[in-house]
């Protein structure tokens, strides 16, 4: 991340989007954040977050945001229409819960992770996985600037490296070190169940987690 990327979309303004949303602007870095109620629905919200921030649609979102998060559920994704999202660093925060996303049958056979489900529906965007293992309070509270003790770490993933360093500068700007697990392929390592999520790590044992978790399938 540059210090000319300074526009955060966000699509979906529930916990993690609402969090990331404000861990954003105190780091000096204005949103625009959406919802599938639309703008009008987001009112209290930005009245919250200040001036840095304004509601928008999702395709608003998607297409002015410098980095874009989605943080909506999982199975709903295929209800977003990827145009805008094409070309764009796309942080992406989703877990896995049949019982809200239902079922889908690639993840539970682990011939997909889950960000490899919002990639395929995004093609041409540059999906990143991030923030799907810190709960979502802690996001605008636990960072610390760099160089700390013990400094909170988040793991990342992805297929483009030039996406992954923005990513990466960008958890730096909201105070976390970021491990990186590799490909899209690899991100199974944090999602839900696994020793990794929601668990307060370090980078080195965050390393130490993801490295020894074993792949079990979804249920």
């Amino acid at each position: 991340m540059t210090s000319e990327t300074n526009i955060i979309g966000i699509v979906g303004s529930g916990h993690i989007g609402s969090n990331v949303a404000r861990a954003a602007i105190n780091a000096g870095h204005s949103v625009i954040i959406s919802n599938s109620r639309g703008p009008e629905s987001l009112t209290e919200l930005i009245e919250e977050l200040g001036p840095k921030a304004r509601a928008a649609s999702a395709a608003e979102a998607a297409s002015e945001g410098d980095l874009v998060l989605i943080a909506i559920q999982l199975g709903r994704v295929d209800q977003l229409d990827p145009a805008p999202f094409a070309g764009k660093i796309v942080m992406d925060a989703n877990n896995y819960y049949p019982e809200r996303d239902g079922r889908i049958v690639a993840i539970d056979n682990d011939e997909s992770t889950t960000s490899e489900f919002v990639q395929a529906h995004l093609p041409e965007a540059r999906v990143v996985k991030v923030f799907n293992n810190i709960p979502a309070k802690q996001i605008p509270t636990d960072g610390t600037p760099a160089g700390t003790p013990d400094r909170r770490a988040l793991p990342i993933a992805g297929n483009d490296q030039v996406a992954k360093a923005a990513v990466v500068a960008f958890l730096d700007e909201l105070g976390f070190d970021a491990v990186d697990l590799g490909g899209l392929d690899e991100s199974w390592r944090v999602e839900r169940d696994t020793p990794a999520y929601v668990r307060r790590t370090n980078a080195e044992e965050l390393t130490e987690l993801a490295a020894k978790t074993e792949r079990v399938q979804q249920v």
